[in-house]
């Protein structure tokens, strides 16, 4: 079995993290697993579980700002040349790709398996666009093979939405991490650097609006104490008007841009509780990494799957998207000290790439056998002179 897994860039964000996670994982247990890279370039290119991978020649002008045009154009020659038997798709910023492919090659496309890394509802967005979106993703449903969902709780509501059977959606946890990312998680929490009377916080994801980090930073102003420092980690657009926010908030200081870092897990057992303000989101496996490391969590209701993660809030406060004074109370009334250890664990453990990686390739030998399947020439036995005879 080939399975050809596609990727714009190295660019730091929670899908490719994941990704390359994945295909690493599946080259080190002997799959035939190509990764093509739509450029070789981005600060995601120091992840401790690099797999093996190739890109196309760069065209002079470069493709960054072009990338979803560029992988159109490149996809297709890889895959003739290649001859993969399932092509997967890493997360919902690539489905486009994916269903170009099935426009342009047809028959001769692979199947393809797409992951759901984000809110299908999307609460977000005004209503003729939000119908527009809906309208995609019908279209994805119809071209699409299979999908993948992070947590069993979206299955029902992604077929929903994609307009498929339920035969048609896979339920397999995010794998976030490693049993050893784990363990080390866990021993290193105990030598966390604490802030005299004051408490650490710690935001990670790329500065886009979708993090709303605006709410958080309104939000830290009025809830945290003097004494509480907060570090978010991140690169992205929204950087230059972050650091007015945090000058017009009287955060300079308290409050620290921090930029992209290589591995969180390693980070996180430092903090005493992680900051999430997102509008909307899959499984954040940022959330995975805290309950790893046993740090107290304050969290938006941004999809169908915070609750289930964070046991209806027993591992973490949730409050309401875009809402500064829920969010506000909720840091000012968080307590590291009291976040269930045990159960943080067990949640954590779910989510590892050791039982992801094997499910992923059952998933997928189950959707190609059901393409030969229906490819299969039929079998018709030799018609005899008696039966029109009946």
């Amino acid at each position: 079995m080939r399975v050809l897994t596609f990727l714009h860039s190295f660019e730091p964000g929670g899908v490719e993290r994941i990704a390359l996670r994945l295909v690493h994982a599946w080259q080190e247990d002997g799959i035939d697993a190509p990764l093509l890279m739509g450029r070789g370039s981005g600060a995601g290119r120091n992840v401790p579980f690099m797999p093996r991978w190739t890109a196309p020649k760069q065209p002079w002008f470069g493709s960054g700002w072009c990338e979803t045009l560029w992988m159109i154009l490149v996809l297709p020659s890889r895959i003739f040349r290649w001859c993969p038997d399932l092509l997967f798709c890493a997360g919902n910023s690539y489905t486009v790709v994916a269903v170009v492919m099935k426009l342009m090659l047809g028959r001769s496309c692979p199947p393809i398996v797409a992951k759901i890394s984000n809110d299908l509802d999307r609460r977000d967005l005004v209503r003729p666009v939000r119908a527009l979106y809906h309208a995609w993703l019908r279209l994805q449903g119809r071209w699409i093979d299979h999908f993948v969902v992070m947590e069993d709780g979206l299955s029902r509501s992604t077929a929903r939405a994609l307009g498929v059977g339920a035969e048609r959606v896979t339920a397999i946890a995010d794998p976030a991490l490693s049993r050893d990312q784990i363990v080390h998680m866990r021993a290193a929490r105990t030598e966390r650097r604490r802030i005299p009377s004051g408490r650490k916080f710690v935001a990670v994801g790329r500065l886009v609006p979708q993090k709303d980090y605006g709410t958080m930073l309104r939000a830290f102003a009025a809830g945290a104490r003097a004494e509480d420092r907060l570090e978010i980690f991140g690169t992205g657009p929204s950087r230059r008007s972050l650091e007015r926010d945090i000058a017009r908030l009287d955060l300079t200081g308290r409050v620290q841009l921090a930029g992209h870092v290589a591995d969180v897990g390693r980070q996180l057992p430092h903090f005493d509780a992680l900051l999430l303000s997102s509008i909307y989101e899959g499984v954040p496996a940022v959330l995975i990494e805290a309950l790893a490391a046993g740090i107290g969590i304050v969290a938006t209701d941004c999809t169908d799957s915070i609750r289930p993660l964070l046991l209806d809030g027993a591992l973490g406060r949730i409050v309401p998207p875009r809402d500064d004074a829920a969010f506000a109370a909720a840091i000012a009334e968080c307590r590291p000290e009291m976040q269930l250890l045990e159960e943080s664990l067990a949640q954590a453990q779910r989510f590892c790439i050791e039982a992801a990686a094997g499910r992923y390739h059952d998933c997928f030998e189950q959707v190609i056998n059901r393409r030969r399947r229906v490819a299969a020439p039929l079998s018709i036995p030799p018609t005899r002179m008696e039966d029109f005879a009946k």
